[in-house]
C-alpha cells in the first residue's frame, strides 16, 4: 500500500532536483510518513528507500539514529523530559521520575489508551530554563513537578496541550537581518 499520494510524490521530485540527489530527501521523506503514520514501519522504511534511491539499510540506520523518528507506535502526546547537565542541576532527574511515575510507563513506553509516550532525552536546547520538558512541540521551562503534574492532567483532561506560561519570541528574519 503506498503512502504518499501523486502530489506529495511530485513534491519529493521538485526537491530532489533541488538537492541534485534524490538520497539528500530522505529527512523530509522520513518526516513526512511520520507525520501520516506516527511512526516508521518497516514498509514505509522499504518505500522511503525507494523513492530516495538508497539502501533500506541506511533508511533504517538513520530512523535509529535521529532520536525524533520512531520505529514503533507512540503516544498522540509525545513526552520528553530532559536530564542533561543544567536540567538534571536543577532537578531534571526528579522531574522525569515524577512525570514516569505519573504516566506510569517507562522509558519510550506508552500508555495503554495511546495518549502519552514517555522519552528521557539528553539535551534540548533549554538551558536557561531548567528544569524542562515537552509536549510534543511546546516546550515549558522551569518546571516543578507540581507544574508538570497539572500539564499532564490538563492535557489528559482536554486532549490538548496546553500553552507554556512563556513562549520564546523570536525575531523575523528581516528584523534580524537589521540589527
Amino acid at each position: 500500500m503506498a503512502i504518499f499520494t501523486n502530489e506529495e510524490l511530485q513534491e519529493f521530485s521538485e526537491l530532489q532536483k533541488r538537492y541534485g540527489a534524490p538520497a539528500a530527501t530522505l529527512l523530509p521523506v522520513l518526516w513526512r510518513i511520520q507525520e501520516k503514520r506516527g511512526w516508521i514501519d518497516s514498509d514505509a522504511m522499504e518505500e522511503a528507500a525507494a523513492i530516495c534511491e538508497v539502501p533500506k539499510s541506511h533508511v533504517e540506520g538513520v530512523v535509529q539514529f535521529y532520536t525524533m523518528f520512531f520505529d514503533k507506535p507512540m503516544g498522540r502526546v509525545h513526552v520528553q523530559v530532559c536530564t542533561n547537565v543544567s536540567c538534571m542541576l536543577r532537578g531534571g532527574e526528579a522531574l522525569y521520575e515524577h512525570v514516569k511515575q505519573h504516566l506510569g510507563i517507562e522509558n519510550h513506553g506508552r500508555t495503554e489508551n495511546g495518549l502519552f509516550s514517555l522519552e528521557e532525552c539528553e539535551c534540548m536546547g533549554a538551558c536557561g530554563g531548567a528544569p524542562m520538558m515537552a509536549l510534543n512541540e511546546k516546550f515549558y521551562e522551569c518546571l516543578t513537578t507540581d507544574e508538570a503534574s497539572k500539564i499532564l492532567i490538563e492535557t489528559q483532561r482536554t486532549g490538548e496541550t496546553p500553552t507554556p506560561k512563556f513562549v520564546a519570541q523570536l525575531p523575523e528574519l528581516s528584523d534580524a537581518a537589521n540589527r
